[in-house]
């Protein structure tokens, strides 16, 4: 089979290899798309980060060179578990987990000691076809489009985000960062009830974009200042809850600081040491909640997608073949900033 492989940064080779057999409780797919996310441009960029390279990751027991590809679905084509049939087409939650620690056992697998991901800790789907637990995998009803699917990941991040938050009916809050979580977020905060939706970007075609998810407003950083227009729209109140998905200390700022007292600010994005305030969040008793990976949330994104209620695929601004990956895929992504979310085929799935 084809795959794209990691050896280093600005060095994914595409080459040939032999598939891996089958252990029990492993499927095979035939991946339909794989989405680029922004830690797979983070490894191309300057990584590894998350790709084991020294010690082999303990569940998946792969270490670099590594295939990358955590966002993807496609069909069932082998299996070594007798709950999945081959033929099945699937989503895929690329969370591994042990199954056995205090977290795993409490059902909070995305806190598994051992966690990882599909893709990042171990062999992903930018290949033809791509070895994983049965238990990551979710059957597609035909009312999903593989296109929509594949964007169920990052779809996922935003979800548990939504749900870790303290959210109510009808609260007023802000998101900053419209990358594809952040876009994603604004749209399961309009399904999940929220009031007030204020999109913050510096891209005018993403905040566009969010208007068109279920912003109420889009603030252009560069125009106008954050705190204010949240303020603004919130008759000088201030957002009940403000997420940060994009990783950056100036977004971390303006999170916060449009806050109400008793504010919470949900902390998607991945980024370094940041600074902040702590006086000012004991005296306006401001929440900070983390929010990794997502647990639990596949089975209603499927559900709401089958039903019309959401369209995942929304985010999605470009289709390539497997070969094209790099130029078309994580290159064009690093200086073309009007591209969102960039699905690849690996098998020609181009039409579908």
């Amino acid at each position: 089979m084809k795959a794209l492989r990691w050896h280093g940064p600005r060095d994914l080779r595409l080459v040939e290899l032999v598939e891996p057999v089958l252990e029990t409780g492993e499927v095979r797919i035939s991946v339909a798309y794989c989405g680029i996310c922004g830690s797979d441009l983070h490894e191309y960029v300057d990584g590894p980060h998350a790709i084991p390279v020294d010690c082999p990751h303990p569940i998946s027991r792969r270490r670099a060179p590594m295939t990358l590809g955590h966002e993807f679905c496609g069909t069932v084509v082998e299996s070594a578990d007798p709950g999945v049939r081959a033929g099945t087409r699937v989503a895929v939650e690329p969370e591994y987990r042990c199954g056995h620690c205090d977290y795993c056992r409490m059902g909070q697998y995305n806190r598994c000691v051992d966690m990882g991901f599909v893709g990042l800790m171990g062999d992903g789907a930018f290949a033809e076809t791509v070895v994983v637990p049965s238990y990551t995998v979710h059957p597609l009803p035909d009312e999903v489009s593989y296109v929509q699917a594949a964007a169920f990941e990052p779809a996922a991040v935003a979800l548990h985000a939504v749900r870790s938050s303290g959210l109510r009916a009808g609260d007023a809050c802000a998101v900053f960062g419209m990358g594809p979580v952040g876009l994603l977020t604004v749209a399961l905060l309009r399904q999940c009830g929220a009031g007030e939706i204020i999109a913050v970007d510096v891209d005018a075609h993403r905040l566009a974009l969010a208007g068109a998810m279920g912003a109420s407003r889009v603030v252009d950083a560069t125009r106008e200042d954050s705190t204010s227009a949240v303020l603004a729209a919130t008759s000088g109140r201030g957002a009940a809850i403000a997420f940060e998905v994009a990783g950056e200390q100036g977004t971390l700022d303006g999170a916060l600081a449009c806050l109400r007292k008793g504010g919470e600010a949900v902390l998607v994005g991945l980024m370094g040491k940041a600074q902040v305030d702590i006086f000012d969040i004991v005296n306006r008793e401001l929440r900070l909640t983390g929010s990794v990976g997502y647990r639990d949330v596949f089975p209603t994104l499927i559900a709401w997608t089958a039903a019309g209620r959401i369209d995942p695929s929304a985010i999605v601004t470009r289709k390539v073949p497997l070969a094209q990956a790099v130029p078309h895929g994580f290159d064009a992504l690093l200086v073309d900033k009007g591209q969102v979310k960039v699905l690849v085929s690996p098998n020609d799935y181009l039409t579908v």
